[in-house]
Parts: C-alpha cells; sequence; structure tokens
C-alpha cells in the first residue's frame, strides 16, 4: 500500500465557490470532479490554487468499478490523464455501480445517473476486486474507493459493510476514502451502525475523510450535499478519529452554495471535532481500536468444503485472528467464485460470478429506471423513493448541462420532464438525455407556444449529431454535384 500522503484539511472546489475557496484561510487541497475537467482548458481558479502549493485531488463519479462490466478503458485513460496533468498523489472514485445490461445480460444498457450500492456479497467482492485491480494497473497513481450512501437494501447480503471494505483492502491493497456523512446515511436508512463499521474498518488504509451534509424526510436520510453538516455526522467523524488519524479530511457541497462565511465555520467546526478527539485521546482515553493492530483484526472466516460454499464465522473481534492457513483458505475459495449465498450453503450457478452480478444489478436498476417488477426480497416503498430521486437527480443535472430548457419550458420544465423520464430510461449520459427530451417535446408539438416551439427546434437542430442522409437525399446531391449548372 505504501505510504499515504497528508493532505491536510480540504473543500470541494465548484465553478460555483471558486472565488469563495481560493479566499478561505487554511485550505491545504481542494477535490474536483473528474468528469467536469475539460484537460485542455483547466480553470483559472484551479491553476491558481495549484501555483500555491494547493494540491488537488480529481474525484471520478462514472467509471462503475461496483459494476458487472469491466471499466471502460477510455473511462480509466481519462482519470489517468487528469491525475498527471494535475501532479495529484492518486485519484479517487466510489465503490458503486452507475450503469447495467448489455452483453452480460443481452438486454439494452441502462444507466442511473446516479451512485447505487453493489450487494454486499462473496460474488460481487469478487468482480470488485478483479475491477480494482484492473484500475489500479491502468492508474498512474494510487486509487482510493469510497463508501456511499444508499436509500434501498439489498436483501440476503453476507457481509456488513466494514467486513466488505476490509477483505476489499486485504485483496487488492486499495486506499479507503471514508465518507462519515455517508456512515450516518446508512444508520438512518438501513439501521447500521457507524461504529461498527469503524470497528471493522482496516483504518490504516483510509486516505482521507469526506464530511457533508444532508436532511431527514419521511424518515429517510438524503445525502444532499447541498445542507449544512449536522451533529450526528461530526458525531461519526469523532468516532473515526479515535481510531485513527485520517491524512485528509475534506468538506463536500454540491449545491445550494452558502456564503463563504458558512463555509468557513463548518470548517472549522470540522477543525474543532479532530482537535476535540485529538485532546481526549492525548488524555489517555485509549480506545478499542488502539488496541488492535492491523493483523489482528482480520476477520475470523471458516473454508467450508461441503459443496464448496464459504461461510462467515464471525464479525472482527477484538484480538481474535485468523490463521495464515484460514486466510489462505478463504481467499483460495472465493477467488474461485465457490461463495454462499444468502439461502444457504447451495451449490454454486453454472454461470459466474460477474454475470449473476450483471443479471441482479440489471433487474434493479431497471426497476427503478425502467418501470420493470421489484426484485424479489426488496423493500418496494423504499425502491420508490430511490426511483424517484434519480428522476429528480436526472432532471436537475439535465438542466445544468442544458439550461436553455428550463428556460424555454419555465415553470412547466420539472413536470415534463419526470413524464419523460418514466418512460425512456437514461442510456447515453445526460447531454444525450438532454437531446432526446427536447425531441420527444417537438414529437408531441410541445411547447404549446409556436414561438417557444421554434427556438426549441433551433436549439436541438444545432446540438444533435449529423445523421446519415437518406438515399434520395444522396442521390439529390449527387445530382446536383454533376449536373450543377442545370440547376441554377
Amino acid at each position: 500500500m505504501g505510504t499515504i500522503e497528508k493532505l491536510g484539511t480540504g473543500i470541494g472546489w465548484r465553478p460555483e465557490i471558486a472565488t469563495a475557496v481560493e479566499e478561505l484561510p487554511g485550505i491545504d487541497w481542494v477535490e474536483v470532479v473528474a468528469e467536469n475537467l475539460c484537460p485542455s482548458h483547466l480553470p483559472d481558479s484551479l491553476l491558481r490554487l495549484r501555483e500555491r502549493g494547493v494540491t488537488v485531488v480529481p474525484h471520478g463519479v462514472s467509471l462503475g468499478v461496483g459494476g458487472a462490466e469491466r471499466p471502460a478503458a477510455d473511462r480509466l485513460a481519462a482519470l489517468a490523464e487528469r491525475a498527471l496533468l494535475l501532479e495529484s498523489p492518486l485519484v479517487t472514485e466510489h465503490i458503486a455501480f452507475v450503469r447495467a445490461g448489455g452483453p452480460l445480460t443481452a438486454s439494452p444498457g441502462l444507466e442511473a445517473g446516479h451512485l447505487l450500492p453493489v450487494p454486499r456479497t462473496w460474488d460481487a467482492l469478487h468482480v470488485l476486486c478483479e475491477n480494482v485491480r484492473a484500475a489500479q494497473d491502468a492508474l498512474p497513481v494510487p486509487l482510493a474507493l469510497e463508501n456511499i450512501a444508499a436509500l434501498i437494501s439489498w436483501p440476503g447480503e453476507e457481509l456488513t459493510e466494514g467486513q466488505f471494505l476490509a477483505e476489499l483492502v486485504e485483496r487488492t491493497g486499495v486506499r479507503l476514502l471514508i465518507d462519515v456523512a455517508n456512515l450516518h446515511t446508512n444508520h438512518v436508512n438501513r439501521g447500521e451502525d457507524p461504529a461498527a463499521a469503524l470497528d471493522e474498518l482496516p483504518v490504516e488504509a483510509i486516505a482521507y475523510v469526506h464530511v457533508a451534509g444532508g436532511v431527514e424526510k419521511d424518515g429517510v436520510w438524503h445525502d444532499t450535499h447541498a445542507h449544512p453538516v449536522t451533529a450526528p455526522v461530526l458525531g461519526v467523524l469523532a468516532q473515526l478519529r479515535d481510531r485513527v488519524d485520517p491524512p485528509g479530511v475534506l468538506l463536500e457541497r454540491d449545491d445550494d452554495f452558502p456564503p463563504a462565511a458558512e463555509l468557513a465555520g463548518e470548517l472549522s467546526a470540522i477543525r474543532e471535532t479532530l482537535a476535540a478527539r485529538e485532546a481526549v485521546t492525548a488524555r489517555g482515553a485509549v480506545t478499542v481500536r488502539e488496541a488492535v493492530t492491523a493483523r489482528e483484526a482480520v476477520t475470523v472466516r471458516e473454508a467450508v468444503t461441503a459443496r464448496g460454499a464459504v461461510t462467515v464465522r464471525g464479525a472482527v473481534t477484538v484480538g481474535e485472528s485468523a490463521t495464515a492457513r484460514e486466510a489462505a483458505a478463504v481467499k483460495e475459495t472465493v477467488t474461485a467464485g465457490e461463495s454462499a449465498t444468502a439461502r444457504g450453503n447451495a451449490p454454486a450457478s453454472t454461470t459466474g460470478p460477474r454475470q449473476r452480478l450483471a443479471l441482479a444489478e440489471t433487474a434493479l436498476l431497471s426497476a427503478l429506471v425502467a418501470g420493470t417488477p421489484s426484485p424479489e426480497g426488496f423493500d418496494t416503498r423504499r425502491l420508490g423513493v430511490q426511483s424517484r430521486a434519480l428522476a429528480a437527480k436526472r432532471a436537475d443535472v439535465v438542466a445544468q448541462v442544458a439550461p436553455e430548457l428550463p428556460a424555454l419550458l419555465g415553470a412547466g420544465y420539472r413536470t415534463a420532464f419526470l413524464a419523460y423520464a418514466t418512460s425512456r430510461p437514461m442510456s447515453g449520459g445526460y447531454r444525450r438525455d438532454a437531446l432526446d427530451f427536447a425531441e420527444q417535446l417537438l414529437r408531441a408539438g410541445l411547447p404549446a407556444d409556436a414561438a417557444a416551439r421554434r427556438r426549441l427546434a433551433l436549439w436541438w437542430q444545432e446540438r444533435s449529431a449529423p445523421r446519415r442522409p437518406t438515399r434520395a437525399a444522396r442521390f439529390a446531391r449527387a445530382a446536383r454535384t454533376r449536373f450543377g449548372r442545370a440547376y441554377r
């Protein structure tokens, strides 16, 4: 794994707060969404920050290393390009899937437009590790992966979040980006104890930490990154600080940006939380994690030979460690794909882990974005919440990448887009989505105002990819070329 660089205190750089970020005191580093950067034209603000010695870390959101498909070479090349351009010490991504379908399932490809949780099963772990190794081989700097927030839970999971991450680190050497706001989100939405997850984590693998705000509605926590950081999230940060001094901590804000003074106040609260826990530790408050080394915290597992299944013998326990023989047996068996299912020690099916994961993720994503029946075992009410959240985010991002659309449609934009989204799953990214939405409106004779409709048609024509001319059009063009004078 190597030495993890000390980053300090940072903030997510966004164009809307670029000036504020430059003026905030005590900013050691910034994180930027990798997909939003144009390598040939870096924003002046980022260039000035780099000239001041501020570290810039690219943070990817579309690689989908938790998906069944192997990471796309062009996406990996883009991440590598940005890391080299920014002279970054590492790049980061998410333990999530963002698309499904395609060749592995012989079905149309679907995009979520958001990060979705992978099932914590041995199959998913096997595929994730293969994908992570491929990404590590393609990147010029170390990779760190982030735990994500989730509105839904997979049925029949075989590992806790802490165990899943510990296994991932053990098998790949990847670093971790721990988002304490996401741990709090999963506490509210999935009943998972942040302290238990932190106890099971290999905290020595943490590259840095995210802190962000959210809001609770009807018993569901929405990780919005558009609200102030709450006391419970700072409480999880304090619990993490009990266990390790994180190399870096970063404040995330992606929308509804407050004045610079409020951002500075949130950064101060983060620094005070870290300093308070450090003072407590210095007074002799020894925590459980301090008594357990990385090697001693290995989860004990048992390789079961009956029908080739692996079962988890127990969660990580203080002072409990696996022998080298047990660890080797577990790794060998799981790598072969002979994992236990949540329904018992049934023999593995004839399909491999990658195809089984593809089928499961496709069924879930199809239910969320295409209205197909909910897969067995999921909470249908919570799937509805997730589905509406995906459609709402889709509407918001399309409005950002194509601001002409809400300008033309006015107050009716959101209603029209959500109606479109229920029948048209996203399959080609947000810019393609905007064009498809505009085309559907025009086919329906909308907007009703003729002048607005003409402006929309012109906007669509200017941005649509050229289409192959029809046979008649090609013939007419050839005739004009050959007999040009006769046509004048």
